[in-house]
């Protein structure tokens, strides 16, 4: 009697769900440069999701944690950098650190941008050089670390991208915005007022131009690429004219 071999059983094909947890290679590449290797690796895919995608857990949750880790490991680096330091010098310092400014620039040193899950228009108004939208991505990528290593997976992985801008940060690192506002205190003057003149540049890169005044008449103008940077720049060029 002839025997029938007998067939091999196929593999079921992955299910929807396990797929999305498979990292590909930007995921892989990305892990690479933040120094860790995910146990789950959906909680990275989840923090480069942006809500425009409309599928499923975005990224706004793990922003929010993000935060509040990205900003426990700042204070503590600082506080430990300069232990004789008053909280008056530490604070500034530390929101130079994890403004939204310097979080989108960490984002874009890593090519953060590059694995942005977004929308349709997000994707065609250029999102992935958004400040908003990197700054954001990377807080939420800060909490992943934190929710699939602990805090010290976090932290090790936040000192090696801060680390230079910690190390560098100078000691009165107030913005010029309170060093002006702070200068028209001390001569009874109201706070400085900024005034948008003018806004151009498509909406993945626009260009604010930004007027400080003060009451007295003195004015100075500045542009940036966000409303809050022009006015930094435009309180540092009052302050120059100010201070000679």
């Amino acid at each position: 009697m002839t025997r029938r071999p007998i067939p091999h059983a196929e593999p079921d094909p992955p299910s929807p769900t396990a797929r999305a947890a498979r990292p590909g290679a930007a995921l892989r590449a990305l892990e690479e440069r933040l120094g860790h290797r995910f146990r789950d690796p959906a909680l990275l895919a989840r923090a480069l999701t942006h809500g425009s995608r409309g599928e499923g857990e975005d990224n706004q949750r793990l922003e929010f944690l993000g935060d509040r880790v990205l900003g426990l490991v700042i204070a503590e680096a600082l506080l430990e950098a300069d232990p004789e330091a008053p909280e008056g010098l530490i604070a500034p310092r530390l929101n130079a650190l994890v403004r939204r400014e310097t979080c989108a620039a960490i984002a874009r040193e890593i090519g953060l941008g590059e694995g942005l899950k977004l929308g349709r228009s997000e994707m065609l108004s250029g999102g992935r050089r958004k400040e908003a939208l990197l700054a954001d991505a990377m807080e939420a990528v800060v909490a992943a670390l934190y929710l699939d290593g602990g805090l010290p997976v976090a932290r090790a992985a936040v000192l090696r991208l801060w680390g230079p801008r910690i190390a560098s940060a100078p000691r009165d690192a107030r913005d010029a915005k309170t060093a002006l506002q702070e200068w028209a205190q001390a001569r009874g003057l109201p706070p400085p007022a900024y005034a948008l003149l003018d806004r151009e540049g498509p909406d993945h890169a626009p260009l604010f131009a930004i007027e400080a005044r003060l009451a007295t008449g003195e004015t100075a103008r500045a542009t940036g690429s966000t409303k809050r940077a022009a006015e930094h720049e435009a309180a540092a060029a009052l302050l120059q004219r100010l201070q000679p």
